[in-house]
């Protein structure tokens, strides 16, 4: 004897809840991952001292304290104004 069954589900509604759990996940995965990067890209800029110092020197210059400084502040105020 088959067990009675109260609610049947038709492979329409499976289908629909299938492409609305994979959206949402989807969704759900841009904006945590979007967060996460820009938190990590806060906390390690890209462009630090080191870098600053290594671009001077490719183009032949002994950058002094002041134009390090220089340079990383208007790098920051750049971020700052996105």
């Amino acid at each position: 004897m088959a067990p009675i069954s109260l609610v049947e589900i038709s492979g329409g509604w499976i289908a629909g809840i299938v492409i609305l759990c994979v959206v949402g996940g989807l969704l759900i995965g841009y904006f945590v991952s979007r967060y996460v990067f820009k938190r990590e890209l806060k906390k390690h800029p890209p462009i630090d001292e080191k870098v600053i110092r290594a671009m001077f020197s490719s183009m032949g210059r002994k950058p002094s304290e002041a134009q390090v400084r220089q340079v990383m502040r208007s790098v920051r105020d750049a971020q700052s104004k996105k």
